[in-house]
């Protein structure tokens, strides 16, 4: 994102409201706009916004939008904030119904930020590189920050620690949408596999011992709690060596 197109994000996603400078006034709001283009994301996808879409979604022309939203990379910060679940919500709620553990407390931000990603999948494409991120994704920031404080980590160390979560939520998402959904990866791996261990088994005994094992005990689709209990268990390790320094 430009320098212009990033002053003007910051603007448009932090405020003052923006009134058209000229043209008729159609009533149109920021929320509006980033409505429609949530619906054509959500239907066809981040490829299938453009603003000539949106505006006709919303019976205007395309030089009326411009009126309001400079250009489409304003128009998709727009919709990320749209699109993201507000943090002070669900989140607060699931949260103290969590207990105090920074644990738990960042178990259940993992697992909301999934859901989040579940219901507008196309937000993963639209929050890679540098961007202004608007007050709902800085407040699930803070949140995961939050959670950490007090447990002897630097700074730097908490964003890591944030970032390696919501790496890991975002990394399950990905694998899901790719495969057509929950479940999807482990099912069309798994059937792959099992094809390759019925011919060749002798050749994977380790690959066969696995599969079997995983036949009889179960285990599939824990991709996401497996991964995140790991990374708390690393992280949890890192706060006790820092109690005891």
């Amino acid at each position: 994102m430009a320098d212009g197109q990033r002053g003007m994000a910051v603007r448009l996603l932090w405020g003052p409201p923006v009134t058209p400078a000229r043209g008729p006034r159609r009533g149109l709001t920021l929320e509006q706009i980033a409505a429609a283009g949530v619906g054509i994301a959500d239907a066809e996808g981040l490829g299938g916004v453009s603003m000539q879409g949106v505006a006709a979604g919303l019976g205007v022309t395309k030089m009326a939008l411009y009126r309001y939203v400079p250009g489409k990379a304003e128009l998709v910060a727009l919709m990320v904030e749209a699109a993201l679940p507000e943090p002070g919500g669900a989140l607060d709620v699931a949260l103290a119904g969590a207990g105090a553990g920074w644990r738990e407390r960042l178990g259940v931000w993992a697992r909301e930020l999934l859901e989040g990603y579940r219901a507008h999948p196309w937000v993963l494409d639209a929050t890679v590189g540098a961007r202004v991120l608007g007050p709902r994704e800085v407040g699930w920031l803070e949140r995961a920050l939050a959670a950490l404080e007090g447990r002897g980590l630097s700074g730097a160390e908490a964003m890591d620690v944030v970032v390696l979560v919501a790496g890991h939520v975002r990394g399950i998402v990905e694998q899901e949408r790719a495969s057509g959904g929950a479940g999807g990866v482990d099912a069309e791996l798994g059937a792959v596999l099992g094809e390759v261990v019925r011919e060749r088994g002798d050749d994977y005994p380790a690959l066969a011992a696995a599969l079997g094992s995983q036949a009889v005990h179960g285990g599939q689709d824990q991709g996401l709690e497996f991964g995140l209990e790991r990374i708390l268990d690393g992280v949890g390790l890192l706060v006790e060596r820092r109690a005891r320094s």
